[in-house]
C-alpha cells in the first residue's frame, strides 16, 4: 500500500538499554540469569516497561554438561547481541522472566 514505507527504510528507534543480570549458582559462581533490552521512550512523563529476560543455551547434553560441571555457562560477551538482535535467530535461548523498570523522562 502507498501509505506505508517502503521496506528498505531504516527504522531509527533511539537510544536502548541493555541489562545482564548475573547471580550466584549453586556453587557460588556467578552465572548469567538474563539479558534482555528496551528502547529509551521519546516523550516527557513517566514510562513504565517490562522486559523479557532471556540466556543463552548450550547446543548439546555434552556441552550442558560440561557447564554444569565447571560452572562456566554460556554468555554474550558483546552486549551488541542483545541490543541489535542480528544473529540472536540462530543462537538457542531459553526464556528467564521478565524486569520491569520505569522512566521519568524530562
Amino acid at each position: 500500500p502507498p501509505d506505508q514505507p517502503p521496506s528498505h527504510t531504516p527504522f531509527l528507534a533511539g537510544p536502548q538499554i541493555v541489562l545482564s543480570v548475573y547471580g550466584p549458582d549453586f556453587f557460588g559462581h556467578d552465572v548469567v540469569r538474563g539479558y534482555g533490552a528496551v528502547h529509551v521512550p521519546f516523550t516527557p512523563g513517566r514510562h513504565r516497561r517490562t522486559i523479557a529476560m532471556f540466556v543463552p543455551e548450550s547446543t548439546s547434553r555434552l556441552q550442558q554438561f560440561t557447564s554444569w560441571l565447571t560452572g562456566r555457562h554460556p554468555e554474550f560477551t558483546d552486549p551488541r547481541v542483545v541490543a541489535q538482535g542480528e544473529g540472536r535467530e540462530v543462537t538457542r535461548v531459553r526464556s528467564q522472566g521478565f524486569v520491569t523498570i520505569s522512566f521519568n523522562i524530562m
